[in-house]
């Protein structure tokens, strides 16, 4: 057996139970709960269910001639495809779903790990993630920051016709209501907002959305909504009044964890117990996995069966990117309710503002849309990007210098 592409996995399922401190302080892992002591079995299952995307080489070049390895700079990358994994799994499997390592599998599951596999066809792959990046100003090969691969999600997200998810990225630490129910078609006319209510002053409560009070912006069919919320949460290191609510976000029921780190270093997070955020590492390189269109895939190499890391949330860079999904509208109107609640309540500095309607000294909001391209077989989740590169009027090109790393 080829153990090359196992490349540093550790198989020891009781390994976490080590590393973790013995403490009856509860441990959050992406909105569950868990108590340590009582609850070791059910931890390790949800950690090790989350799909966990690392550097891998020896893939096809992107971009035809680019690099065939995206070790020592693709490691936000892959945090931006775990996050959306997380979101798809949410979505068509449900949090509470569970691996199972002896690989009886939803199709569901399959086509989801299908759309993250390291083939140019593979709508997140990595060749598509950099292809798009050049849009956003990155060569192939340059490192991200969390703004930057939010942008790229967003944009990728248009030529998944699966999927078809709404991708929302907020600006300037705002989430705006009434942009969010543009991501989808209109049905009427939306109703009066209430008088005087155009932002969620301190204090204040939100209208629960019922069949008997419908929010006024949120109407017609909803459309799943992956949110992100790029955040500064100060200049060189993070703000210490923001970390109580950083916490609170790991416990909402909506949350797909953060994309941060460290200076040059990409994590993403899933949780916390104490002062210490739990996280996915996707500095390991393994080979590109094989596998034909549509087939099976050895997915051993896509689940983190070795302790999770930990790192103290003060070392956190102040650079960082929120993540939540909300399947249904309830679901939005519950994360609204606990925003409202759990953040701008309690917090004196908030980390972001959550508001009615698009601020009138703001640009028009225009929902994206993506350009006319072939698309390659009936629904498949790709599209040729260099058509698409073409069409935005961007090339692509490797990086001439090597690997630049920003936080951007």
């Amino acid at each position: 057996m080829d153990t090359s592409k196992y490349e540093n996995q550790i198989n020891v399922f009781s390994e976490l139970l080590d590393e973790l401190p013995d403490t009856e302080e509860p441990l959050w892992i992406l909105g569950q709960r868990y108590d340590v002591r009582a609850e070791k079995s059910e931890l390790l299952s949800d950690v090790r269910s989350r799909l966990w995307f690392t550097y891998r080489k020896k893939f096809s070049p992107i971009g035809g001639t680019g690099p065939s390895s995206d070790a020592g700079w693709g490691c936000m990358l892959r945090c931006g495809q775990m996050i959306l994994a997380q979101a798809l799994v949410c979505w068509h499997l449900g949090r509470e779903w569970r691996w199972d390592k002896d690989g009886r599998h939803p199709e569901e599951y399959r086509r989801i790990l299908h759309c993250f596999l390291d083939k140019k066809d593979s709508c997140y792959s990595i060749h598509q993630m950099a292809q798009m990046g050049v849009g956003e100003g990155k060569l192939v090969g340059e490192w991200y920051g969390p703004n930057t691969i939010a942008q790229v999600l967003k944009k990728l997200a248009l030529f998944d016709d699966w999927n078809s998810l709404a991708v929302y990225v907020s600006m300037d630490n705002t989430v705006v209501i009434e942009d969010i129910s543009m991501l989808r078609p209109a049905l009427g006319d939306p109703a009066e907002p209430s008088e005087g209510g155009a932002f969620l002053e301190h204090g204040s409560s939100r209208p629960r959305a019922t069949s008997s009070y419908p929010h006024p912006y949120l109407r017609s069919e909803w459309k799943p909504l992956l949110l992100i919320i790029p955040l500064r949460m100060g200049i060189n290191h993070i703000n210490p009044v923001y970390i109580e609510a950083l916490k609170e976000c790991f416990k909402m029921p909506q949350s797909l964890g953060v994309l941060g780190g460290k200076p040059n270093l990409a994590y993403y997070f899933i949780g916390f117990i104490g002062e210490e955020l739990i996280y996915l590492d996707p500095h390991t390189t393994q080979l590109a996995v094989e596998s034909e269109a549509g087939g099976a895939v050895d997915d051993q190499s896509y689940h983190c069966n070795r302790s999770p890391h930990r790192m103290k949330v003060t070392s956190l860079d102040p650079s960082v990117a929120l993540g939540f999904f909300c399947k249904t509208e309830e679901d939005f109107d519950s994360w609204c309710g606990l925003v409202q609640q759990e953040i701008l309540r309690k917090s004196r500095l908030r980390m972001f503002e959550l508001v009615e309607k698009h601020p009138p000294h703001w640009p028009p909001f225009v929902p994206p849309t993506k350009p006319e391209v072939h698309t390659t077989g009936a629904g498949r989740c790709c599209t040729d990007l260099q058509t698409v590169l073409r069409l935005l009027g961007c090339s692509i090109r490797n990086h001439p210098r090597g690997v630049r790393k920003t936080m951007v």
